[in-house]
């Protein structure tokens, strides 16, 4: 049961990550990335940001399927890749934008992974 909360509570982190960078980078995001983009920088980007969404809409997406797979195998298999998805995704971003991707998006990641896989 645990698993299946942490599974869910990173799959609505990348809802709320994917409807920012979709339908609100130039206000929610320019509070998010403060300092890390220039203000002047979001209206240019903003079709980046929206591509970016889209990506972060599909890791909730398999998340949120892995949820509701009746098989334990198939539910547990989904769900440990879409996590080393977002994991390896959050190290990426945390190695080439900022520290503070890792601790937002790549650790809720690997320990929701790892209470999966230890149970």
């Amino acid at each position: 049961m645990l698993s299946k909360i942490l599974i869910a509570i990173v799959a609505l982190e990348h809802l709320y990550i994917m409807y920012m960078e979709m339908f609100a980078w130039e206000t929610l995001g320019k509070k998010s990335f403060k300092g890390a983009l220039k203000d002047e920088l979001f209206t240019p980007t903003k079709g980046l940001a929206a591509n970016q969404g889209l990506y972060n809409g599909f890791l909730a997406a398999g998340l949120i399927w892995s949820l509701l797979i009746n098989d334990s195998n198939w539910s547990t298999y989904v769900a440990q890749f879409f996590l080393s998805c977002v994991t390896v995704a959050g190290l990426y971003g945390a190695f080439t934008a900022s520290r503070k991707i890792f601790f937002v998006q790549a650790l809720p990641a690997i320990i929701a992974l790892l209470v999966l896989l230890l149970t």
